[in-house]
């Protein structure tokens, strides 16, 4: 006997961004700063010591996909900790970028920056777990 199968509920299932994972505490992270909605944390493969990563705790692909308050909000989040990083790390200024292909969940970069090879995304840093562990403290004795 042949039977007929006719589906009716086809669903998507999207793996969490290894972003969404860090904000649920399944991933540890050395966090530099937390809000109810954003998490600010640093990057373990950086251009440059105090690289950070800003990011929504919703886990949202694009940046221009945010709502209008959420982006807002966001902006002001990485400036409140791009100020504290100005402070802790010694460089010329605090770099932004938002590229996104890597990681599916929208993160705005802050780069301390002495050249433009700082923000170039080539040459990495390389930190012990103590040395980032204390960073973001420090990072974050500036908020």
């Amino acid at each position: 006997m042949l039977g007929i199968f006719i589906f009716t509920d086809i669903r998507i299932i999207q793996m969490a961004s290894i972003f969404t994972k860090i904000v649920n505490g399944e991933i540890p992270c050395y966090k530099v700063a937390e809000t109810e909605e954003f998490l600010a944390f640093l990057d373990v493969n950086p251009n440059a010591k105090g690289h950070t990563l800003c990011i929504p705790k919703k886990e949202v692909n694009k940046l221009f996909d945010l709502d209008k308050t959420t982006y807002t909000k966001l902006m002001a989040f990485s400036r409140e900790v791009a100020l504290a990083l100005e402070k802790a790390i010694t460089c010329k200024r605090i770099g932004v970028s938002v590229i996104g292909l890597e990681v599916p969940h929208v993160h705005v970069h802050l780069i301390p920056l002495n050249t433009m090879e700082d923000a170039r995304f080539i040459n990495k840093v390389s930190l012990e777990k103590e040395e980032f562990e204390a960073l973001a403290k420090h990072i974050n004795s500036f908020l």
